[in-house]
């Protein structure tokens, strides 16, 4: 089954990342969580579009990607858990969580380095919070986060099916996530004791200092609690905040290669960690 799902992993990626797009826009169209900004044919195009650019240029740079390191370093019992010989679903589950305490700490580097916020910034212009805001990334910073990700793969010693789960999951909840979608209240004050909620990550899109530095989760919420950047909700509440990136609140490009020069173009704004409002 394992080896199975690997030679199919490509296809199999591409369905889940379909079939939970089409979930949440459905979803999304049944019950917004908050009216739209700008309409979806003005925004989607670029969001979608950027997404084609970064896949493309991760698929020419490279092409073996993360199962095939994985693949590698299990054959030469490299990293953390290649060294214990531990059951499979058991490896699976230890080996998720520590990709995703790395993922938490990138995106945290992210926000707290100049250079990269700029590159960032793309991510956190969109001035709509919606499921395609979970895919919008610079290219450039796709490929940064694809070697930073193969090194931790390494450090760590994934094994190939828990590489594919990861990242099966990750895309999952990303697009959850930035969903503009209403959950019951209580509902979500307990969902987020176990995945990273839409009304959890929006405070983190808020254009806010403070509030943009936290919540820096995409998966699972226990980082942003334990490590102290956990905030509940934004202060002016969910229907009144401002999202996006606050110097370009007048003036952030909708286009597609609007969002490819925007690093190299716009000020970073406020970015360090450690600024509150």
């Amino acid at each position: 089954m394992i080896d199975w799902v690997l030679s199919h992993q490509g296809g199999l990626r591409l369905g889940f990342f379909a079939g939970v797009l089409l979930v949440m826009v459905l979803w999304e169209s049944l019950a917004a969580r908050r009216p739209l900004r700008h309409s979806r044919w003005r925004r989607w195009p670029a969001n979608l579009g950027i997404v084609i650019v970064g896949t493309l240029l991760v698929r020419v740079l490279f092409p073996t990607a993360a199962i095939a390191v994985a693949t590698t370093a299990g054959e030469q019992g490299w990293g953390l858990l290649g060294a214990i010989d531990l059951p499979t679903p058991l490896e699976v589950v230890l080996a998720v969580v520590l990709l995703d305490l790395a993922i938490y700490l990138q995106h945290v580097m992210f926000h707290a380095v100049p250079l990269l916020w700029k590159l960032h910034m793309v991510h956190h212009a969109d001035q709509d919070f919606d499921v395609t805001t979970g895919s919008r990334f610079h290219p450039v910073e796709i490929v940064l986060s694809m070697i930073i990700k193969l090194g931790v793969v390494l450090a760590i010693g994934a094994s190939p099916i828990a590489v594919f789960f990861f990242h099966v999951l990750l895309n999952a909840t990303a697009m959850f996530n930035h969903g503009n979608v209403r959950i019951p209240k209580n509902l979500d004050r307990w969902l987020r004791l176990l995945v990273v909620t839409p009304d959890m990550h929006r405070v983190h899109h808020s254009v806010v200092i403070g509030e943009s530095n936290s919540n820096f989760g995409f998966n699972l919420p226990w980082w942003d609690r334990l490590l102290g950047t956990y905030r509940s909700q934004p202060a002016a509440g969910h229907q009144g905040m401002a999202i996006g990136v606050r110097q370009l609140q007048n003036g952030c490009p909708m286009g597609l290669w609007g969002l490819l020069k925007l690093p190299f173009a716009s000020s970073p704004g406020d970015y360090a960690i450690d600024k509150r409002d």
